[in-house]
């Protein structure tokens, strides 16, 4: 049982982007940011643990989550992959807990200890060998490739910005509230391209499987995952990302990826499983946490230790929990111990 939770959210994130590949078939790509949204908003609102209340003082940072996490990136990824195939787009998604550990050097105002230096120096070094090929294929090439890389900025705050918020408030009903932001800013643009699709039966199955499975149940899976084997296990869920993502889209869509995109995606998921492994040899040595954390039931929000605090998530379309105890620390305090290696950084890898 729990093999199966901690694989099947990376196999759906990294199906997210020939989800989104089939659906531009038939929409235009604010519409299919708006739909994927609305569906994984409607299948999120099944589960109790999503409508658990959020305290009013994280409403703001609730809603800038929802910038950041759900609509800003989720927009960007449609208009890439009208110009770059979805399997190099899936790869790079591969870098997300490289601009993560970034983004959270810069909070923390501290640089990262030699080891998560290593790790993220290859990560990016292999992020630089899978856009190279791309160099030379024309402007409308560069263009897509920017707009994954803006998603994936994207991803580096919003994970640093959800973090505390989700130990307060639990995982579930951040996120659902997030996408609710996300489907109302997302709205003026996708609902008049929903409506305008051209509908025929394998986009529309794509579309429903992108936001029902990408944006709604993965999430539950990867928070389940985390209370049941704990949130450094399921984090590992998204190294299979890139690699499905690359699968599908050669096996399915008969795209085409240069050589050395293939090896710097490898190369690139070395680097990011390099800097885990510094971060959990660095939160072994480091001191337990000094207060207990009280057990709840997944259907009361996840508020689990191993899921109570962590942002979860691909794709991701959409990003997995980060290793953190859910203790009383400052945020500066846990992107601090981010930065040097005594707690995981945030997530790897979301689906979208």
């Amino acid at each position: 049982m729990d093999w199966i939770l901690l694989i099947v959210p990376g196999v759906i994130w990294g199906a997210s982007f020939l989800f989104i590949a089939e659906g531009l078939e038939v929409m235009a790509p604010n519409g299919v940011t708006f739909t994927r949204i609305l569906v994984g908003f409607l299948i999120l609102a099944l589960f109790p643990g999503s409508r658990r209340p959020v305290s009013r003082e994280d409403w703001p940072g609730t809603a800038l989550v929802g910038v950041l996490w759900m609509a800003f990136p989720l927009s960007m990824f449609p208009f890439a992959e009208q110009r770059v195939s979805s399997a190099l787009t899936g790869m790079l998604n591969g870098a997300v807990p490289l601009f993560t550990a970034i983004v959270a050097a810069g909070m923390a105002r501290r640089w990262p200890s030699r080891s998560i230096a290593v790790g993220l120096a290859v990560g990016l070094a292999g992020g630089v060998l899978m856009a190279l090929p791309t160099v030379g294929q024309g402007r409308s090439t560069a263009i897509g490739v920017l707009l994954i890389l803006a998603a994936l900025v994207s991803y580096g705050f919003a994970l640093n910005v959800a973090r505390p918020i989700q130990q307060r408030q639990g995982a579930l009903p951040v996120i659902w509230r997030a996408q609710a932001v996300a489907l109302v800013l997302t709205a003026p643009l996708g609902l008049p391209e929903m409506l305008e699709a051209r509908w025929s039966p394998g986009p529309l199955l794509a579309l429903l499987a992108l936001g029902a499975l990408g944006t709604g149940v993965a999430y539950v899976l990867t928070v389940f995952a985390a209370g049941r084997v704990g949130a450094t296990k399921a984090s590992a869920t998204a190294f299979l990302i890139p690699p499905v993502a690359l699968l599908l889209g050669v096996l399915v869509r008969g795209e085409t990826v240069a050589a050395p995109s293939v090896v710097g995606g490898i190369v690139c998921l070395a680097g990011a499983w390099l800097m885990r492994r510094a971060q959990l040899e660095h939160a072994v040595r480091g001191p337990a946490p000094t207060a207990p954390v009280q057990l709840a039931k997944i259907s009361d929000g996840a508020r689990t230790p191993a899921a109570r605090g962590y942002p979860v998530g691909p794709d991701p379309g959409d990003s997995s929990p980060s290793h953190d105890t859910g203790n009383s620390a400052s945020c500066s305090t846990r992107r601090s111990a981010m930065v040097s290696g005594s707690a995981s950084s945030a997530p790897v890898g979301p689906s979208r």
